[in-house]
């Protein structure tokens, strides 16, 4: 007899629930159902899962084949859920990860053009930072990725935008004094006031921003956070010049020597095919690539 998959599934339920009798509540079957499909799959491999007859217990094969029964329901759920996403209706879903500039900025007029077109397809939206976004892509919790890279790192998916990096501090702090005292737009201005750290800082190459992250005590990921926390006073930060930042009690300067920038890249999964919804999407945001400079 092969192994079939809905052998794992049990196994899986009643190695992790530790009972047959509950394991079997959660299946919907009844304990010697249960017991029968163990024992078919224990004959197939021809030794025990199990130390003893209680189930509370692997023995070493047994912990070896859960982990391949983990593995092998956790790929069919993604399969199956994927399926039921395409005939959910007939529009479909399109799910999103992106970095948070991206949906406080590209996404929202992205995503109004779209709109017009496709009124009845689902949209997901997630902002996460880039690794997380990457990894979603990957584990296929998202069907399209946006996330931020260097110019430079052209490794993988599609550019569709690039921008300017620059420093965001509050109208009342020093930063802002400096400036209007006739300062330099310099990387060098974040020294006067508490540095608020994003992955944003990375990218950018001078000296004094890696010598104040290994100082910074306070770091975000979200840009409504940082926003909110320079408009408070905390410090000055460094974001993209697309946020439109000099307003409501923030402003923005883009040093140019160097100039820092970042580049705004489009993946999918290159082992599933797009949904048709999210095929449509992917076309219209590549070519929002055609009216942001790069």
């Amino acid at each position: 007899m092969a192994i079939k998959l809905e052998m794992l599934r049990v196994f899986r339920t009643v190695a992790e629930k530790g009972a047959l009798s509950q394991a079997a509540s959660v299946l919907g079957r009844t304990p010697s159902a249960v017991s029968m499909m163990l024992s078919q799959l224990e004959e197939n491999l021809g030794a025990p899962l199990f130390e003893g007859d209680r189930k509370n217990q692997l023995t070493r094969l047994g912990e070896l084949v859960l982990a391949e029964a983990i593995r092998a329901t956790d790929v069919f759920e993604s399969s199956a859920d994927a399926i039921r996403r395409l005939t959910t209706s007939i529009a479909g879903t399109v799910r999103i990860a992106a970095v948070p500039s991206v949906t406080a900025t590209l996404l929202p007029r992205a995503l109004a053009a779209f709109r017009l077109t496709h009124p009845d397809v689902r949209l997901e939206i997630s902002d996460l930072d880039s690794a997380s976004v990457r990894r979603r892509v990957r584990l296929d919790e998202a069907d399209i990725g946006i996330m931020t890279r260097r110019v430079d790192d052209a490794a993988e998916g599609v550019s569709i935008m690039r921008d300017r990096l620059g420093i965001a501090f509050n109208h009342d702090g020093a930063v802002a004094r400096a400036v209007a005292n006739g300062a330099p737009a310099d990387w060098k201005l974040l020294r006067l006031e508490p540095l608020i750290a994003n992955p944003l800082c990375d990218l950018v190459p001078h000296p004094v921003v890696a010598e104040l992250m290994k100082s910074c005590n306070l770091e975000a990921r979200n840009t409504t956070a940082l926003i909110a926390f320079v408009r408070e006073g905390l410090g000055a930060t460094i974001l993209p010049d697309s946020l439109l930042l000099d307003r409501e009690g923030i402003g923005y300067v883009g040093p140019a020597t160097p100039e820092a920038r970042r580049e705004l890249r489009m993946i999918s999964n290159p082992e599933r095919r797009l949904n048709p919804a999210a095929e449509e999407l992917w076309k219209m945001l590549a070519t929002f690539r055609d009216s942001n400079p790069l």
